[in-house]
């Protein structure tokens, strides 16, 4: 099983991950080929996933998404990480899930290692858009919408509207 995983992984990033956007007219069906793969590679896939051209997902360890969700243009993500369903991803979005350990100030930073990865929960009907960045940890509640160029540093409760960095709670969709 493991085998087939890393050949589709290495088929991905050889090939799928630099064919066109599914939104151009000479996609040649790049889309159905990236979910063929990922389907896979994820931990868990939904019905009708979308992984964009340029998507860089690791080696999709620990990742699930949802039906009808996606991974947008040239976006960043690494697991433990949940996408629910309905999930519109822009451009560039960046999802990171382990950060550098820095507290000590007797050794560099670059000496110290990595923290414990900590899962991101994206719930169903959210819309992320173009360059936001999701710090490790977050949860974002279903039916949240993140404003473009946020910096996601906390917990987004459902129905939010949020945008800024860090990006904050500007309204609700009820």
């Amino acid at each position: 099983m493991m085998v087939i995983k890393y050949i589709n992984l290495l088929i991905y990033y050889a090939a799928a991950r630099h064919l066109p956007g599914s939104d151009r007219p000479y996609s040649f069906g790049s889309r159905r080929i990236r979910a063929v793969l990922c389907r896979r590679i994820f931990k868990k896939t939904g019905k009708n996933i979308n992984i964009e051209h340029g998507a860089f997902f690791g080696n999709g360890d620990d990742i699930e998404i949802g039906d009808n969700s996606g991974l947008g243009l040239d976006c960043m993500v690494s697991g433990p990480l949940i996408i629910g369903n309905n999930v519109m991803m822009g451009p560039d979005v960046m999802i990171y899930t382990q950060n550098h350990n820095f507290s000590r100030t007797d050794i560099p930073v670059i000496s110290q290692g990595n923290s414990d990865k900590r899962r991101v929960t994206i719930g169903n009907d959210v819309w992320i858009a173009a360059r936001v960045i999701i710090l490790p940890g977050v949860t974002i509640g279903d039916g949240a919408v993140i404003g473009a160029g946020s910096v996601v540093t906390r917990d987004i409760p459902p129905m939010a509207v949020a945008a800024g960095n860090p990006a904050r709670v500007l309204k609700y969709r009820k």
